[in-house]
C-alpha cells in the first residue's frame, strides 16, 4: 500500500506513484475550453476506483498532482474501512470554479472519464454540484451523485456530515464518558456543504458552535441561520474548544498548528487533515488530543453514492450504514489503546487488512 507520506528527495511523478502504490495517473486537457484535470487511480483490488472530483485554483500543477495522489489514496482507505466493494480514486480540475466551470467544461471532462471504461467513477467534491454531475452524466455512465429526480441519490454532503457527527459522538464518549454534545464548544472550520450540514446537527444538539471560513459570504450565510460565534482566521488553532472539526481543505493539522491547539478531540469532514500522517498523528497522541481518522470519519458521502452506483439506493439503508461509523470509530480507538498505536495507524491497519485479505482470494477455475 505504500508509505504514509511522500519522503523521496526530488521525486519524479512516477517515483511518487510507486512510493504511494498508485496504479494510474491520467492527465486531461482541452486548450480551447481551458480544461486541465488529473484523474488519480490508487487501488482497484476491491473494485473500480470511486471518489469525487474537486475543482480548485491550485498554486501550481505540482500541488494539484500531489493533492490528487493523496486524495485518491485516502479514498482507498475510506472505501475499504467502510466495507464497500470499490477501490480508491479521485479527480481534480485546476482553476477557479467561478470563472471556468460550465456545461462544456464538465461534458468534456466526462468524456475523459468515459475513456477509462469504468475503472473510475466520480461524484461531487469541493466546488462541484449535482448539476455538474448531470453534465458529466451526458457523456458517461460512470458518475454518481445525481439529483433524485434523475434517479440519483442527491447531494452526498448531508450524509457526510451525519457520519462526522456520529464519529464525533463516539470520540466524545471516550473523552468525556458520554456521547452527548450538548454544551460542548465545537469549532467548525470550513463552511461549505459538509460544514454547514454539520453545524445544523450540532446546533440541534445544543452544542456551543464556533465557526471560521476564508470566505465572508459563507460566514454571513451561516450567521444568518444559526446563533454561532465567529472565530478569526488567526485564532482558529489556538481557540480553547472541546472539539475541532476541520471541514475545509487538508493539511491543517501540521507541525505549526499542533503546538497551538487547545482541544481534546479532532473530528471533521476534511480529507487529508494530517500534513504527515505518521508524524502528526503521533504529535496529537503525545499532546493528548484524540484524533478521529479522517478517512473513517468522513466516509458517509461515499457510502451514499456507493448505494446509488450499485443501483439499489435506499436512504434508510444508507443512514443505517453511515451510523456504523460510530461503532467503527469506537473500535479504532480501542484498537489504538490496546496496541499502543495512534488512531490513524489503527484505522489504516483495518483498511489495509481488508484489501490484503481480498487480494488473497483466488478466482474460481472454470473447466
Amino acid at each position: 500500500m505504500g508509505k504514509d507520506s511522500i519522503q523521496l528527495k526530488n521525486p519524479t511523478i512516477l517515483d511518487k506513484m510507486l512510493d504511494m502504490s498508485h496504479e494510474q495517473l491520467v492527465f486531461c486537457s482541452d486548450h480551447v475550453l481551458g480544461l486541465k484535470a488529473i484523474i488519480s487511480i490508487h487501488n482497484t483490488v476491491l473494485g473500480p476506483a470511486m471518489g469525487g472530483t474537486r475543482m480548485w485554483n491550485y498554486a501550481s500543477e505540482t500541488a494539484a498532482i500531489e493533492d490528487a495522489l493523496r486524495l485518491s489514496r485516502g479514498m482507498t482507505y475510506k472505501n475499504s474501512i467502510a466495507g464497500l466493494n470499490i477501490g480508491g480514486g479521485k479527480a481534480v480540475i485546476i482553476g477557479d470554479a467561478k470563472k471556468i466551470k460550465g456545461e462544456k467544461l464538465m461534458r468534456r471532462f466526462g468524456k475523459f472519464i468515459n475513456g477509462l471504461g469504468g475503472q473510475y467513477w466520480t461524484a461531487e467534491d469541493v466546488n462541484m454540484t449535482i448539476k455538474d454531475m448531470e453534465y458529466i452524466r451526458m457523456e458517461t455512465p460512470f458518475v454518481a451523485g445525481l439529483s433524485e429526480k434523475n434517479g440519483g441519490s442527491g447531494d452526498p454532503s448531508p450524509v457526510t456530515a451525519y457520519g462526522v457527527y456520529c464519529a464525533m459522538k463516539a470520540c466524545a464518549k471516550t473523552v468525556y464518558g458520554s456521547d452527548t454534545l450538548a454544551g460542548k464548544k465545537i469549532l467548525v472550520q470550513g463552511l461549505g456543504n459538509v460544514g454547514s450540514y454539520l453545524i445544523e446537527l450540532l446546533v440541534r444538539d445544543k452544542a456551543r458552535v464556533l465557526v471560521s471560513d476564508i470566505f465572508d459570504d459563507k460566514i454571513k450565510a451561516i450567521t444568518e441561520r444559526f446563533n454561532v460565534t465567529v472565530v478569526a482566521l488567526g485564532d482558529v488553532y489556538s481557540a480553547e474548544v472541546d472539539i475541532y472539526a476541520p471541514c475545509a481543505l487538508g493539511a491543517t493539522i501540521n507541525s505549526q498548528t499542533i503546538p497551538m491547539m487547545n482541544c481534546k478531540i479532532i473530528t471533521g469532514g476534511a480529507n487529508n487533515q494530517l500534513h504527515d500522517e505518521t508524524l502528526h498523528s503521533k504529535m496529537l497522541n503525545d499532546k493528548g488530543i484524540l484524533y478521529g481518522p479522517d478517512f473513517l470519519v468522513n466516509s458517509g458521502g461515499i457510502i451514499n453514492v456507493y448505494f446509488e452506483q450499485q443501483g439499489n439506493y435506499n436512504k434508510a439503508k444508507v443512514l443505517e450504514k453511515t451510523e456504523d461509523i460510530y461503532k467503527m470509530t469506537s473500535d479504532v480507538i480501542n484498537l489504538a489503546f490496546i496496541n499502543q498505536i495512534t488512531t490513524h495507524q489503527a484505522a489504516l491497519n483495518i483498511a489495509m487488512k481488508r484489501i490484503e485479505d481480498f487480494s488473497r482470494v483466488k478466482s474460481p477455475t472454470f473447466k
